[in-house]
């Protein structure tokens, strides 16, 4: 396990209008570890989707608590940790099909798809019930 070198959590109510400021918080987070515009993009992606999925399908007809914690790791690494207390999914290899979601018509079932695609590495735990967690990862390119 690399050694953290820098951690932040927040918990704040699952409003799509804290979406925004997850994103803008971890891409602040993550500015001394110097990203490109690129891995920028990225992660606020990566994040917007993951917390997104709580908003919607964690959540979908009262508020609750998303949890998100990121860490800056050796060797240049962040860690985005997005977790809920809320559903949770019943099989996580389905969810993570795909176009596969529980979310109506008007939402795409790509996700976990775009997480996954915009980071190193992505593991997702979840108990019908109790609730997901995402952790994702990305080492970012030193340019100095």
């Amino acid at each position: 396990m690399s050694a953290v070198k820098n951690e932040v959590k927040l918990v704040f109510p699952s409003r799509s209008s804290n979406e925004g400021f997850i994103r803008s918080a971890a891409a602040a987070f993550c500015a001394p570890m110097d990203p490109n515009l690129e891995e920028l993009g990225d992660i606020k992606t990566a994040v917007s989707e993951a917390v997104t999925n709580c908003i919607v399908h964690a959540y979908p007809d009262k508020l609750g608590l998303i949890r998100v914690r990121l860490r800056c790791l050796e060797g240049n690494v962040l860690e985005i940790q997005v977790r809920d207390s809320g559903r949770g999914i019943e099989n996580i290899e389905t969810a993570r099909k795909p176009m596969f979601t529980t979310g109506g018509a008007d939402r795409s079932g790509m996700g976990f798809t775009i997480m996954e695609s915009f980071m190193d590495a992505m593991r997702v735990r979840s108990a019908p019930g109790r609730g997901t967690t995402v952790t994702m990862r990305r080492r970012l390119n030193s340019r100095s």
